[in-house]
């Protein structure tokens, strides 16, 4: 018999279980919204440092899109809503 054999399917560990349910909050570029704003709206909505606002705007602004936060489903439900509710495009990828 194979050394490298199991017979017995191994279990998911806890980490692999947290990546699979985490989701992610991602940001889209619009031609609405201003620098300024979308980072004032990362800093209160996603407790965003200053710095992480702007390279996060700046890569939404160049890319398209960038992910902004990561977390359960249900937070990341409730921060899209928050996101959009401020005229911003969000939505969320799993």
């Amino acid at each position: 018999m194979d050394s490298n054999f199991t017979s017995r399917p191994q279990k998911l560990g806890s980490e692999d279980v947290d990546k699979q349910s985490q989701a992610r909050l991602v940001l889209h570029n619009d031609e609405v919204n201003t620098f300024d704003y979308v980072m004032e709206t990362l800093v209160d909505i996603c407790d965003h440092s200053m710095t992480q606002a702007e390279q996060c705007a700046t890569i939404t602004h160049y890319k398209g899109k960038c992910e902004v936060r990561s977390g359960s489903l249900s937070e990341m439900r409730e921060l899209r809503y928050k996101l959009i509710s401020r005229g911003l495009k969000a939505s969320i990828d799993n």
